[in-house]
């Protein structure tokens, strides 16, 4: 089987799809260990990759508190991996809130879509 794949770029973000919170918190549910050791592994073999982790929210709720959440979301996700053996001089996190929309937040699937962590490649 060819599986094509694309070379990483510079300001590349790529979405962590399997990574979940209960509502309003920021402890990673047990579920999400299996998408984050991928992750783990993946920057475990490419030694000199650094990373910015992202947490978003969509536009629900105050906006302060989202940001706030998003952020610690996104530091739940670094201290996973920190605690894996990746290096914290490798990565960096930020909360964005609901700044940086992937979709539309009037539907439920939208709002559903804009909640997600994601990682964005900062030095190759």
């Amino acid at each position: 089987i060819d599986i094509p794949l694309k070379p990483l770029v510079a300001g590349e973000k790529v979405v962590l799809n399997n990574v979940f919170f209960e509502v309003d918190k920021f402890e990673l549910k047990e579920e999400s260990k299996v998408e984050l050791n991928k992750l783990v592994a993946f920057l475990k073999n490419n030694p000199t990759l650094a990373i910015e982790l992202g947490g978003h929210t969509d536009n629900t709720g105050i906006k302060q508190k989202n940001f706030e959440l998003s952020n610690n979301r996104a530091k739940s996700v670094w201290q996973f991996l920190i605690s894996n053996g990746i290096e914290a001089t490798r990565l960096t996190y930020k909360g964005y809130g609901d700044t940086q929309p992937v979709a539309d937040n009037k539907t439920e699937a939208g709002r559903k879509l804009n909640r997600r962590t994601e990682f964005k490649v900062v030095k190759l």
